[in-house]
């Protein structure tokens, strides 16, 4: 099993910044595809960005593309979301997620709330 642990949200204002924390422990694997998803109130989850093991391949959501950055540093298992030029529509509870391949994630974390207010 792999437990994943975000932390790093809370309340900031339309253009600010944030950076997401996910540490991982349990059967950690450096090999891991690692990759964050986001609910807003009201609508499903869906995918923000992604990394696999070695930083080489990385994927963002139109949505994040140019304001976020993702990053991995697997020494600590921890992967990063660096939230930039946050807009109100960014409000949702992100999660990180494990897995073996880009398209299938098999662990989840918990979760945490990034409230941005206009």
């Amino acid at each position: 099993q792999v437990q994943l642990v975000e932390s790093g949200g809370g309340v900031v204002q339309a253009g600010g910044s944030l950076r997401l924390s996910c540490a991982a422990s349990g059967r950690t694997s450096s090999r891991f595809v690692m990759g964050w998803f986001r609910r807003a109130p009201g609508k499903e989850r869906e995918f923000v960005a992604a990394i696999n093991w070695n930083g080489a391949s990385i994927r963002y959501a139109a949505s994040a593309k140019g304001r976020f950055i993702i990053s991995r540093d697997n020494a600590k298992n921890t992967v990063y979301l660096q939230m930039n030029s946050l807009k109100p529509e960014d409000t949702a509870v992100y999660y990180c997620a494990a897995g073996a391949d880009i398209t299938k994630y098999d662990y989840w974390g918990q979760g945490t709330q990034v409230t941005v207010s206009s």
